[in-house]
């Protein structure tokens, strides 16, 4: 099969306007390789210790036990996965709390100037949230990393109390992509042989009752055509979801994942990867493999949470690695977008784009504390010249 071939005629097939998705992966036929990034070099730190391009520029949103600046809401520890969602002529960025037991997720609410209009709770009582994704219908699922966790779906306005989605699977959760081509989510397991799950609901929107599959496919060679099977038994007991199935592919911690016009985006921390799976023809593909990079030079490791940007980028954050956020371009680039000093012992987590992609937020789990219970979060708002 040849795989450039297949990416190419989906992407042109999108239209030539839609210069994102699996565009870089035909235009510069392997792996992405480091080179100048769209941004140009970093500058030295800012006032918040944080090093970015010309024309961007950063500030604190929020600290771990302190209240949001304006607000009376005192913002969560170890902040983790996080997006954004419109809310009249404002919008809204949810975050999750990676703790045991009191977890959950909380938001904070901007104007249209990116003034804190308001932050509370809108989620509680819940174990290690720690990424998620959002929905097509404005809603934000929120996953639990422990074994048999829970996926609860939460309202970013607050509006309604999070609920329970069980039928997602029982597993150490990670993250989720909404696929609204296909009707399905794609999930991730952090476990260092976990799976690459989708969830195909009866009724798309409504996630209360639907199918759990698992990606199947051989370990070698890497890349190539994949098929799903159904789990069993998605309450993962006695016999875990991973190990269901024995044609089920195994990926080394499954982390972040992102869904963009065809493909689906995601991260394994273990081996340092970026995959690709192309829905549309069922092919799994590597658009990022530190080991591929010569020299041993790879500007991106500790690879963790991902999202994407209207021009086609991949902003990959690091957990640990030189604590950075890197830029997949598509044609192919992968370059630091910007550098946190002095928290070497945090991770960087939650990155997502204002609805208009002018500004990205991230946090700092546990800012220069480096404790693991993540007292030290810090959440951040970039602001600059972004492609779009």
């Amino acid at each position: 099969m040849e795989r450039r071939t297949v990416l190419r005629a989906a992407v042109v097939g999108a239209g030539t306007a839609a210069f994102s998705g699996a565009l870089w992966q035909q235009a510069f036929g392997a792996v992405a390789q480091p080179g100048p990034g769209p941004y140009g070099t970093l500058l030295a730190a800012d006032v918040n210790g944080i090093q970015l391009p010309t024309g961007f520029a950063s500030r604190v949103i929020a600290r771990s036990g302190q209240r949001v600046p304006g607000t009376s809401y005192t913002w969560h520890w170890a902040p983790d996965g996080g997006a954004c969602f419109p809310s009249g002529t404002g919008w809204i960025y949810v975050s999750n709390s990676e703790i045991p037991i009191f977890g959950g997720a909380g938001a904070v609410r901007f104007n249209a100037d990116g003034s804190v209009a308001s932050a509370y709770r809108i989620l509680s009582g819940t174990n290690v949230n720690c990424a998620g994704g959002a929905t097509p219908w404005g809603t934000w699922l929120s996953c639990e990393e422990v074994p048999l966790g829970r996926v609860f779906e939460t309202w970013p306005d607050g509006s309604r109390s999070g609920e329970e989605r069980t039928r997602m699977g029982r597993f150490t959760h990670e993250a989720a992509a909404c696929d609204p081509d296909r009707r399905v989510v794609y999930l991730t397991e952090d476990e260092d042989d976990g799976c690459f799950y989708r969830f195909i609901p009866d009724t798309w929107g409504d996630l209360r009752t639907g199918q759990v599959q698992v990606l199947c496919g051989p370990s070698d060679p890497v890349t190539g055509p994949v098929t799903w099977r159904d789990i069993p038994d998605r309450d993962g007991f006695p016999i875990a979801t991973r190990h269901q199935v024995a044609a089920a592919r195994h990926f080394d911690g499954g982390e972040g994942c992102w869904y963009d016009r065809g493909v689906c985006y995601f991260t394994t921390k273990g081996d340092n990867r970026v995959w690709a799976y192309d829905a549309v023809h069922e092919v799994l593909d590597l658009a990022y493999d530190a080991a591929q990079v010569p020299g041993g030079n790879a500007p991106l490791t500790g690879v963790d949470n991902i999202t994407g940007a209207g021009s086609g980028d991949l902003f990959v954050a690091e957990d640990g690695g030189n604590m950075e956020i890197n830029v997949i371009t598509p044609d192919g680039v992968v370059a630091p977008f910007l550098r946190i000093l002095g928290q070497g012992e945090s991770e960087i987590t939650g990155p997502a784009f204002s609805p208009d992609g002018s500004r990205l937020y991230f946090s700092s789990q546990r800012g220069t504390s480096g404790a693991d219970v993540g007292s030290g979060g810090i959440t951040y708002e970039v602001r600059g010249p972004f492609r779009r």
